[in-house]
């Protein structure tokens, strides 16, 4: 089968391996499509940085590069192995992309499995991936899907369950306010959830095309521009002066950062959904004095049962954010390249590792 397989920063290969063995415990699964998330193009551009990299194993996996890439997958399950129950031949999939060593506890009442020692990500720490025509992974991860919902779609049920971890982070509740900084793919997801659990949202961005993207797809009630608003005062009058309630910082940037905490109201959630590849600062007086609550994120931990099931009542339309579809062939001219060049005009870009879905 084509997979596209990462050898080392800047050199990401599509080549033909072996088709992964459908073993007791396990599920094959025919990838449909696969999403370019914003940590591949890290890894391409910076990385390795999640890959292990070549002659030094991932601990768990004891894979290192080459390794398939591809961590936001939906699909069609074409085998099942031995003592595999709840997902049939023929079931639509999509996969909680961990690699978490079998003693961890990741059962649904657990909290924390996210965070155990040598986690690590299909698609990036080994095991396969989504950019391939097939992956076989362990039964616990794979959820099904309904097939009211297109596959391209679910595709984005991984991004969307970052956004939805955020918001559980954050402790809001249906009626508060959430100013969102930053509207790309993570900004637009999370701010996605917030509006369909009850809060207003306010998203702060720079970029025309992205401020009429969070327009586009009405996950926004107010679009601000930084560049040319006081998003501070913005938000106080939208407020009636009291603050946002919750702020999510997906965009890695200092003046980002320092907008949540003056727009804040006193006692207010901040949440940093966004991965700093360089230091950051806190002005700690402001925390001290207003009590803000900081709260870091990442990934997600059981949310993925919550998040299928906004999108199958369709409280969260996912068809907005799907702005490309390619094939293998076109994986870094149309997709990595466009992704890191033209960040702008370019939400969710998906693969179709087979080209059926072209």
């Amino acid at each position: 089968m084509r997979a596209a397989r990462y050898y080392d920063r800047g050199d990401i290969r599509i080549e033909d391996i072996a088709e992964p063995e459908v073993v007791p415990g396990t599920v094959g699964i025919d990838v449909a499509w696969c999403g370019i998330c914003g940590t591949d193009l890290h890894e391409y551009s910076d990385g390795p940085i999640f890959i292990p990299p070549a002659g030094h194993p991932q601990p768990i996996s004891h894979e290192s590069a080459p390794v398939t890439l591809g961590h936001e997958m939906s699909g069609v399950v074409y085998a099942v192995g031995d003592g595999v129950d709840g997902v049939a031949v023929g079931d639509h999939v999509v996969v909680e992309p961990y690699i978490i060593r079998d003693d961890v506890d990741t059962g649904p009442h657990s909290h924390d499995y996210h965070l155990s020692a040598d986690m690590n990500f299909i698609g990036l720490g080994g095991c396969g991936g989504g950019l391939a025509e097939k992956i076989v992974v362990k039964r616990r991860w794979v959820h099904r899907v309904s097939k009211k919902v297109p596959l391209d779609e679910a595709a984005l049920i991984e991004p969307l369950s970052v956004g939805f971890h955020a918001f559980q982070r954050s402790g809001a509740s249906a009626g508060d306010t959430a100013l969102i900084t930053g509207a790309g793919p993570i900004g637009l997801l999370t701010a996605a959830v917030c509006k369909a659990e009850g809060l207003t949202t306010v998203i702060s961005e720079p970029s025309s095309l992205r401020r009429q993207k969070a327009l586009d797809t009405k996950v926004a009630d107010h679009v601000l521009d930084p560049t040319a608003d006081d998003v501070v005062a913005r938000v106080n009058e939208l407020t009636e002066g009291h603050g946002a309630d919750v702020g999510f910082e997906c965009t890695s940037v200092q003046p980002a950062l320092d907008t949540l905490f003056d727009a804040l109201k006193p006692t207010g959630v901040l949440v940093v959904v966004s991965i700093w590849g360089h230091p950051g600062s806190v002005e700690m007086q402001k925390l001290v004095l207003k009590e803000i609550d900081m709260r870091g994120t990442i990934a997600y931990v059981n949310s993925h049962p919550a998040v299928i099931d906004l999108v199958e009542s369709g409280k969260v339309d996912l068809a907005p954010f799907v702005t490309g579809r390619i094939g293998l062939d076109h994986l870094i001219d149309e997709g990595f390249e466009t992704l890191i060049h033209h960040n702008e005009t370019a939400v969710k870009i998906l693969v179709s590792p087979s080209g059926a879905g072209l």
